[in-house]
């Protein structure tokens, strides 16, 4: 299936997420996500305000991460925090599940942590993505992970934070999408870099994925468009 450049931009995620980042990358980042017209910036939280400032007028959504990036932080912390990034202008949050309690079989803490987080955000129209952190677990607490996140209320399920050994597979997308009912979409991030990466997770219904590469993506998009090709 062919896609135009429009629609693959409306699948990325500009990432800001790195540590080092100075307000100066913030602004020059949010440029590049206007530019492209991209889905969204997802961003350290005390770069919600910043980032917001930034994008309005544009179409571009301002995202947060919460419990970033293990996910250990308790619940009424995560939820402290998405309170807060709502309030600073965030209108989508990519929260980290508790790992460790998933890998404990604690089934219960993790939907709950995940559903505490949901509650918030839905009251303010905001969609919540849920980090597996997938290099963590085996395929079936993988599949356990999607199935708790979708009881939940979350809105995506998400393969990883970036900030791991691993990152997005498309063998964890494909179970991923399986795992879930067609209300809950599926985000890939780490490792999609380049268009031809873009296009194979878009193959196994992604919709959104997160980039720190968004202009070398859409330039070559633009570049094999006025040639003709996909």
């Amino acid at each position: 299936m062919e896609y135009t450049c429009e629609e693959i931009a409306k699948m990325i995620d500009h990432s800001l997420l790195r540590p080092e980042l100075t307000d100066q990358d913030i602004v020059e980042g949010c440029e590049i996500a206007k530019k492209y017209n991209v889905a969204s910036v997802c961003c350290r939280p005390s770069d919600v305000a910043l980032a917001k400032k930034l994008l309005a007028g544009s179409e571009v959504k301002v995202g947060a991460v919460v419990g970033f990036p293990h996910g250990s932080h308790k619940t009424e912390t995560k939820v402290f925090e998405a309170e807060q990034a709502i309030k600073d202008g965030a209108e989508e949050l990519d929260m980290v599940i508790h790992i460790g309690k998933l890998r404990s079989r604690d089934f219960d803490y993790v939907r709950e942590d995940i559903k505490a987080v949901c509650d918030v955000a839905h009251r303010h129209g905001v969609i919540v993505k849920v980090i597996l952190e997938n290099c963590y677990l085996d395929d079936e607490l993988k599949r356990i992970g999607c199935k708790l996140a979708e009881e939940a209320g979350a809105d995506f399920v998400k393969t990883s934070t970036g900030f791991a050994p691993g990152g997005a597979t498309i063998e964890d997308l494909k179970l991923m999408r399986e795992s879930v009912s067609p209300r809950v979409q599926v985000k890939a991030a780490g490792g999609v870099r380049t268009l031809d990466a873009a296009l194979k997770v878009r193959e196994v219904g992604v919709t959104r994925f997160g980039a720190t590469k968004t202009a070398e993506i859409m330039e070559e998009c633009y570049r094999r468009k006025k040639q003709g090709c996909c």
